[in-house]
């Protein structure tokens, strides 16, 4: 593993994360915790592993990126910033009036491929655009990030059975695994268990990492990009509110506003990762 491009891909990462809190900004609620639990996911993509830049945002072999679990958009609102989609001055403006940046993907926004936001869905859009890719005989590969509480949605065993069925090996779905979604831990609100095994009993190629190792990341990242025949599942644990300490592991950080107090202690504890 080249060191260099972990050391430079984990610098990427804390951008996002300063990113992300620029997006949120004072005073005004959003999605903090599961935007900082993928950073890290969200970082490998975007400066590692996707064909995708604000010159190819038109071109038809560019891989494709999801954020199923739309409340999460904040970081990747920062990568596209990071890239040059849009000026990073805009992210302070998410979530206001006739803001480029709202609180859920939309296409209008320079970069995203898909409106999501209604849990669920985004998996299903990503076997639409996985079967396009086939037909058209493109190269393009299709990146899917999901919520570990979104896997209670009857539609993402849909899509998954229908990606095996069609053998959508240009197809990844990431699930960012960290165990807390609104209301509490995951599995007190709805036990899933054993995510990996539910996509392997689907016929999907699956990896398990720590989701916050970036060499584990960049590794899971390209055996699933060289398998044949079959889609694959990345499930990632990863840590809610992960690099801002009063905010890990919290379900009170999933949708909460930062203080100007506490917009510069996580600035700081980001800073100090």
């Amino acid at each position: 593993m080249d060191q260099k491009l972990i050391d430079s891909l984990k610098e990427r990462a804390r951008d996002v994360r300063l990113g992300i809190i620029d997006a949120l900004g004072i005073d005004h609620r959003g999605h903090l915790g599961g935007s900082m639990s993928c950073a890290d996911i969200v970082a490998a993509l975007y400066f590692y592993k996707m064909n995708t830049s604000p010159q190819l945002k038109d071109d038809p072999n560019r891989d494709r990126f999801i954020m199923s679990k739309g409340h999460s958009v904040l970081a990747q609102y920062a990568a596209l910033a990071e890239l040059g989609y849009f000026d990073k001055s805009v992210l302070a403006t998410t979530k206001s009036f006739g803001s480029l940046l709202q609180g859920h993907p939309e296409r209008s926004t320079p970069g995203v491929e898909a409106n999501t936001g209604s849990l669920g869905q985004g998996l299903s859009i990503g076997v639409g655009m996985a079967l396009a890719g086939k037909a058209d005989k493109r190269g393009y590969h299709v990146y899917a990030v999901l919520g570990d509480g979104e896997l209670a949605e009857g539609q993402i065993w849909e899509a998954a059975m229908a990606a095996n069925h069609y053998s959508l090996d240009n197809l990844t779905a990431i699930v960012d695994m960290n165990g807390i979604q609104a209301q509490g831990r995951t599995n007190d609100r709805y036990r899933i268990n054993n995510i990996p095994g539910r996509f392997a009993a689907f016929g999907w190629k699956t990896f398990e990492i720590d989701g916050h190792d970036m060499g584990e990341i960049v590794w899971a990242l390209d055996e699933a990009s060289m398998v044949k025949g079959a889609p694959t599942a990345i499930v990632a644990r990863t840590v809610k509110g992960k690099g801002v300490g009063f905010a890990e592991n919290s379900h009170a950080y999933h949708n909460n506003l930062l203080t100007p107090e506490t917009r510069s202690q996580a600035i700081a504890s980001v800073k100090a990762m």
